[in-house]
C-alpha cells in the first residue's frame, strides 16, 4: 500500500505493526511492558532492523528506558557516556539521524568507531514528536552496513509518530495510576491515623490534638513514621479486644 512519502509497503508488517500500536492501550499493562511492545513493533515494521530502543527524557537528559534486544542498550550506553551519537542529535535537532556506516561516520569520531567494533554498522534515530513537545527518540540499529535506505526511513518517520502518540499515552496513563495508588495510600494512612487517634483518646481523655501530638511524640522516639506507629497501635488494640473476646466466651462456658 502507499505511504504518505510515496513509498510501497507489500508486505503489511508495517500496517501490522500500525495496528499493534493503536491496540496497546487497550489494556492494562504496565508501562515498561508497553514501551517494550512499541519498541517490537518498530523492528517488525522497519525494513533492515535488527534491534531498536525508546529514550526518553529525564531532567532534559536522554536515557533509554527499553529495548527490543540487549545489544541495544550496550549501544546507547556508549553513545550517552561519550556524549555523541544519532539518538542525541535526533533530539537536539529533532530531525531523523540515520547512518550506514557508523564505523567511519565524521559526526561522530569517538561513538561511531566503538559501536563498529561491536558489530553495529547502521543507526536510525527518529524523534518522537507531538504537535506541542518532544517525548523522546526511538533509536533503530542493524548489524549490517547500509541497512536502512530511504524506504526505510520513510517508513520509519511514518511510525515514529503515532509511536510518540502511544508513549505520551502510556506516560499519562502510567501517571495517572500513579496517583491513584498514592491517593488510595494517602486515604487509608488517614484512616489508621485517624484510628490510632481514637485509641489514644479513649484510653487518656486526651483531645484530639492532644493525642495527635503524644502520637508524634511515639513517632519520634521510636523512629518511624506517624502512619506506622498508627497501625501498630491499631493491631495492638484489635489483638487485645480478641483475646477479650476470647477470654469471655472461656469463661461463658
Amino acid at each position: 500500500m502507499p505511504t504518505g512519502q510515496g513509498v510501497a509497503v507489500d508486505d503489511g508488517d508495517l500496517a501490522a505493526s500500525l495496528a499493534g500500536l493503536s491496540g496497546l492501550l487497550t489494556g492494562h499493562r504496565p508501562l515498561r511492558e508497553t514501551l517494550i511492545h512499541i519498541a517490537e513493533f518498530a523492528v517488525q515494521a522497519i525494513p533492515g532492523a535488527d534491534g531498536a530502543g525508546l529514550t526518553m527524557l529525564e531532567d532534559d537528559r536522554a536515557q533509554t528506558v527499553v529495548a527490543s534486544a540487549a545489544f541495544v542498550h550496550a549501544v546507547d550506553d556508549v553513545q550517552y557516556g561519550l556524549g555523541e551519537g544519532p539518538c542525541l542529535l535526533a533530539v537536539q535537532s529533532r530531525r531523523t539521524q540515520m547512518s550506514g556506516s557508523l564505523g567511519g561516520e565524521t559526526r561522530w569520531p569517538r561513538f561511531g568507531p566503538r559501536v563498529g567494533r561491536m558489530g553495529v554498522h547502521s543507526a536510525l534515530s527518529l524523534p518522537l514528536l507531538l504537535p506541542d513537545q518532544l517525548v523522546g527518540a526511538m533509536n533503530v540499529y542493524a548489524h549490517a552496513k547500509n541497512a536502512f535506505g530511504p524506504e526505510a526511513v520513510a517508513i520509519g518517520e511514518l511510525f515514529a509518530r503515532p509511536a510518540a502518540v502511544s508513549v505520551h499515552n502510556a506516560q499519562v496513563l502510567a501517571q495517572s495510576q500513579r496517583l491513584a495508588a498514592q491517593l488510595r495510600e494517602a486515604l487509608t494512612s488517614r484512616t489508621v491515623i485517624d484510628q490510632a487517634l481514637g485509641i489514644i483518646m479513649s484510653r487518656t481523655g486526651a483531645s484530639p490534638e492532644e493525642a495527635f501530638d503524644r502520637l508524634r511524640a511515639m513517632s519520634q522516639s521510636q523512629h518511624i513514621k506517624v502512619v506506622e506507629v498508627s497501625r501498630i497501635l491499631v493491631e495492638e488494640a484489635v489483638r487485645r479486644a480478641r483475646a477479650r473476646q476470647a477470654a469471655g466466651g472461656r469463661e461463658g462456658t
